[in-house]
């Protein structure tokens, strides 16, 4: 399998090759040493049960050895620092041991005769048995060329009744060769390295390895198959594996099949609630998955659970007093997936009046079935109700830190009903607006499913809700190149927000073909990204919001998120001076630690401003303050607005256009 971006170099100083001598310092010859014989070997007072009780996630003991084998370049360290990484996700515990590493330190002292080799995957079997012994999986990733060494690896482990893998890491030498991370192929070929393995010092391949694994395989596929190997063998629980698997995704849209019964039953109902703008497109948030396991509108007991304690505990459809029994059990509890809390800063919830509830209650019970309209079609059923209070100073206060109506989230729950109206959801077929962009409205599942398609193998994303200049395309690029440094194929998924916002924010339909001109003009690959609609209504919640954004993302498999500077943020409202309500940098730092978001890498903004003495943006250098100019959204509005255009290099010249005309025909109305 193709090795990701060079990964076996070895990140510490004056590495030294392990198939070649150190082109810094010459191979030295051991003296011979005497062999202790006043040793005794000593009986452990714990045990391997006692140990696998106190290691890991799961019971049992689970120590082995995983020996990687193959010719520099085949792909060993990457397979193995890969499966090391999805181990510790699974909650299995494992140590790579990499040859470059050991030469660092345990081997420093040994060169590439023969014998040293022999010594060096002597001592590193030796390690690898003490840490499988200790009930860890021990993967070792050396090119251990000659058979009699990795023979001699297993019975180390075979005398302590230890299970040892062999793995061949089986790519052609012309493979390798061209490849070649760190040009010592073509060293040795020019004989600035001696002894190198496969030119001029011998390859034996493993007879009748555990395991093979073939060149053409990706890091993920390798992954995988040592995987599904070490279920076969007993060491990694089959059940473990659903933590490496993408969360499973809830849509609520039913299924063609399902569609003309659904429809029938709509019309056939008595009791409808009209649904506003805002509403339907948090139903189609719901509907396509981006709050999975989220079954409909929170009931209480979830609304609960988000409003104080940003998260999502359970999916238990009553909220009891202690001791209290629960009417409706008979109604059974919701059986989707949840393997713990999720992250669920945002309550999403469906407001009612005092009229509505009290049409829609019969002897003190909600009605069975509720129709969802939108502008008068029916497009949704709201079944198994709850109607709840909606506290909507108290809501104000905990999500946003402000009940200043002033605050566009602020008055949108201000001004909502004093009733929350929650239950389980069918929405009877996509949702879509008819605006010339529904293209990009891409689903959880379709973008999982684009995104395989390019092969990617870590999937950042960015969210804006504004025009895209260079500054934010150097930051999107930067990240790609520090990806790239452990990924093969980073995708980035560009991600507009595109339900409500503001009035004074850029529409939609305008910041889509500005982000299409970005990747035109080349300052964003098209091969590695992806232009796609996220659908939420914009909250301007700050640090609670920019949890939502993030986690909502998840479902698309993300693997990092670039976070901004003042995210989801905006001015105090009480403010003469224009202040931010939320500390600018709050929402990174607390993204960084938000329960339930461990698995996604952080990639905090960057402040880009334009230099100009480099005439382009560039990461801010308080350094050179004074070359700096930071172009605000203001000023860059008043130069669209006057038909004035920013410095060079401030914008891709065909998505100032856009933008310019957008500021042009708002100047005339």
């Amino acid at each position: 399998m193709a090795p990701i971006n060079g990964s076996t170099v070895s990140p510490l100083p004056s590495p030294v090759s392990k198939n070649g001598p150190s082109l810094t310092s010459p191979t030295r010859k051991r003296k011979p040493s005497t062999i202790a014989t006043n040793v005794t070997m000593m009986e452990h007072s714990v045990g391997r049960e006692q140990r696998a009780g106190v290691l890991g996630q799961h019971e049992g003991f689970r120590g082995c050895t995983i020996w990687f084998t193959g010719l520099s370049g085949a792909g060993k360290t990457t397979v193995s620092f890969a499966l090391e990484k999805a181990l510790t996700q699974m909650g299995i515990p494992c140590y790579g041991l990499d040859g470059d590493n050991v030469r660092h330190g345990l081997c420093k002292n040994l060169g590439f005769s023969k014998e040293d080799r022999a010594e060096n995957i002597r001592r590193v079997a030796e390690v690898a048995k003490l840490f499988a012994d200790a009930g860890m999986v021990s993967l070792a990733s050396f090119i251990s060329p000659f058979r009699a060494d990795r023979d001699s690896a297993r019975e180390i482990h075979k005398a302590l009744g230890l299970p040892f893998f062999e793995v061949y890491v089986n790519a052609p030498l012309e493979v390798c060769e061209e490849r070649d991370p760190r040009d010592l192929y073509k060293k040795a070929r020019k004989g600035q390295i001696q002894g190198m393995t496969g030119i001029d010092s011998a390859y034996e391949p493993p007879l009748s390895p555990d395991l093979v694994l073939h060149h053409k395989e990706t890091a993920l596929e390798a992954v995988n198959t040592v995987l599904e190997f070490l279920v076969r063998q007993g060491i990694v629980p089959e059940e473990a594996l659903s933590s490496l698997a993408p969360a499973p995704i809830r849509e609520l849209t039913v299924t063609p099949e399902e569609k003309p019964a659904l429809a029938a039953e709509l019309a056939s109902l008595e009791h409808e609630v009209q649904l506003d703008l805002v509403e339907l497109q948090w139903l189609q948030v719901l509907a396509e998955g981006w709050a999975s396991p989220l079954y409909g509108f929170m009931r209480e007991r979830q609304y609960l659970q988000s409003l104080h304690f940003g998260q999502m505990l359970d999916l238990k459809r009553k909220c009891l007093f202690p001791g209290e029994e629960d009417p409706n059990a008979e109604d059974g509890e919701d059986t989707f997936p949840m393997d713990g809390p999720l992250n669920q800063s945002v309550p999403i919830v469906l407001t009612i009046d005092a009229d509505e509830k009290a049409r829609l209650t019969k002897d003190g019970r909600v009605v069975s079935a509720i129709a969802l309209s939108y502008e008068g079609k029916r497009i949704a059923m709201l079944r198994k109700g709850e109607i709840f209070e909606h506290r909507r100073k108290e809501r104000s206060a905990r999500q946003f830190g402000s009940i200043d109506e002033r605050h566009p989230g602020v008055a949108q729950i201000l001004n909502a009903g004093e009733f929350c109206l929650g239950g389980d959801i069918e929405v009877l077929e996509r949702i879509t607006y008819n605006d010339g962009i529904d293209k990009f409205r891409f689903t959880p599942i379709e973008l999982r499913k684009i995104l395989a398609e390019k092969n990617a193998d870590a999937v950042f994303v960015f969210q804006l809700r504004n025009p895209i200049h260079n500054g934010h395309a150097l930051l999107m690029r930067e990240t790609r190149a520090k990806l790239l440094e452990k990924y093969r194929n980073p995708i980035l998924l560009l991600h507009p927000l595109g339900g409500w916002t503001k009035d004074d924010d850029v529409p939609l339909e305008v910041r889509i073909r500005q982000h299409e001109a970005v990747i035109e003009e080349g300052l964003l690959g098209a091969d590695w990204t992806v232009l796609s609609i996220f659908p939420s209504p914009m909250l301007y919640g700050g640090p609670t919001e920019v949890q939502w954004h993030a986690r909502a993302r998840l479902a698309a498999g993300v693997h990092a998120y670039i976070v901004g500077r003042d995210p989801a943020g905006i001015a105090d409202p009480a403010s003469e001076s224009g202040d931010a309500l939320y500390e600018v940098t709050h929402g990174a730092k607390v993204l960084s630690m938000a329960p339930g978001l461990s698995h996604l890498e952080i990639v905090p903004f960057r402040v880009a401003a334009y230099d100009k003495k480099a005439h382009q943006m560039a990461m801010f250098d308080p350094t050179r303050k004074a070359d700096f100019e930071f172009i605000s959204g203001t000023k860059m509005r008043g130069l669209a607005r006057s038909g004035q255009t920013p410095p060079d290099g401030f914008m891709a010249p065909k998505a100032w256009n856009i933008l310019a005309a957008y500021y042009k025909s708002i100047a005339k109305q």
